[in-house]
């Protein structure tokens, strides 16, 4: 008999468990055409779906109901996951449609806008997906797994050509400091420009080992899809910590070179401007924290063809960044050049002349500090005003990922990692 346990949602429908676990296997999914959509006015609603419905999302679910209830015309409409208590519990806790696969939820016409917090392997497809499917899309960070450097390639691709507007979620780029810096940089403040620091610094796995087990007993089924979660990854048997704790594995993730050099990484190579590197050499390991496969001490050497070497270096061993700390980044970013140097020292930019310049210490004021709902809110205005130049670009993003990338490549082999300008393609 068939089983008639239901989660309702807002349109009256209901999913049973038997639609959940043949929903997400179904192959014969229609993707709406590519539109690069139209300028939308301030009452119309904006709906947004949420793929993914684990830990990291639910920072999301609540900024955008948060924006609901203080005014904005934006609505939850609907959500989908691998885990159907999850994504029960979203969508009877929001109002909003459930759906097994987010293709499904790409066919519906209420959602204009996607939010992916899904394991870093799929990342990549999901966009892909949404934009093909004539949504605009808020990924989390990374934009791809670190072995994904083609559908990286491809996913910008597929941005460009689409016409939509693509946020990643790196929030720490709505701090002004950044585009203050960068500006100062374009104006000549330091010369050249030759080296830069970054890095993120922290004592503990709560993000990895720490991330909640909902259920020990949880079993591959009707209630949890264990095919759709693995996705390109190696297929291996079901493991109740790989399912739920799956940033310790390097099949779905990358440590400290994807989940939080990103958000290091992003203002840097924003403020310096440049494209794509020409070396990467990482070196790391697990020098702490056993029981993952990822590293959980991570260090970068980056050389750029415009003659300019960014350092990226961190550790989960120890919480001292040197430089002080400043959001989403972590350690404030120093960026030095022929005639001084950039940094942040409370609410100030720093500029410190080099030995021999004739310039003078410098002091500006930070506009304002990052700030997570005006992130999303930004975002939502950028697609009502079908505005591409998001605060975190899918172009960004690609810049950024290729020397991760490179760096956790490079990292496996013991070598040190090029990139090919011509034929856009990393060598070993």
């Amino acid at each position: 008999m068939p089983d008639k346990k239901q989660s309702p949602d807002k349109s009256g429908q209901a999913l049973t468990r038997r639609q959940f676990i043949h929903g997400a296997s179904a192959a014969a999914v229609t993707i709406a055409s590519v539109s690069t959509g139209r300028v939308r006015g301030a009452n119309e609603r904006l709906g947004v779906g949420f793929i993914g419905c684990g830990g990291r999302s639910d920072a999301h679910f609540k900024t955008v109901h948060y924006l609901k209830t203080s005014g904005a015309n934006v609505d939850i409409v609907a959500a989908c996951d691998t885990y159907r208590p999850r994504l029960q519990e979203k969508v009877e806790g929001y109002k909003a449609k459930a759906y097994a696969d987010h293709r499904e939820l790409l066919d519906d016409p209420n959602v204009d806008v996607v939010c992916i917090a899904t394991p870093d392997h799929h990342h990549g497809y999901h966009a892909i997906d949404a934009v093909r499917a004539g949504k605009d899309v808020y990924c989390e960070k990374p934009v791809t797994h670190w072995r994904q450097f083609e559908l990286t390639k491809r996913l910008a691709a597929e941005v460009k050509r689409s016409g939509r507007v693509f946020q990643l979620g790196t929030q720490g780029m709505q701090d002004s400091a950044w585009w203050q810096m960068r500006k100062l940089i374009q104006d000549g403040l330091i010369g050249q420009p030759v080296h830069a620091e970054c890095g993120y610094f922290r004592v503990g796995d709560w993000g990895e080992r720490g991330m909640r087990i909902d259920d020990p007993n949880a079993k591959p089924g009707s209630e949890l899809n264990w095919e759709g979660f693995l996705g390109d990854a190696p297929k291996r048997p079901y493991n109740v910590s790989r399912y739920f704790r799956w940033r310790m594995y390097e099949d779905y993730a990358g440590g400290p070179s994807t989940d939080l050099f990103p958000h290091s990484l992003t203002p840097v190579l924003f403020m310096l401007g440049v494209k794509m590197p020409s070396t990467a050499v990482a070196t790391g390991g697990k020098l702490r924290y056993q029981e993952r496969e990822i590293p959980d001490t991570y260090n970068m050497l980056i050389d750029y063809p415009e003659n300019i070497t960014v350092a990226v270096l961190g550790t989960q061993a120890n919480d001292y960044p040197g430089t002080g700390a400043r959001g989403s980044g972590q350690r404030i970013p120093v960026i030095r050049g022929w005639e001084g140097t950039l940094t942040v020292e409370k609410n100030e930019i720093v500029f410190v002349p080099a030995q021999g310049s004739q310039k003078k210490p410098q002091r500006f004021a930070i506009e304002h500090g990052e700030d997570f709902v005006e992130y999303w809110r930004t975002f939502l205005n950028c697609c009502r005003m079908r505005k591409r130049e998001t605060l975190s670009t899918m172009d960004l993003a690609y810049r950024v990922q290729t020397p991760l990338q490179m760096g956790m490549l490079g990292l496996q082999e013991g070598k040190v990692a090029r990139f090919d300008p011509i034929k856009e393609e990393i060598l070993l």
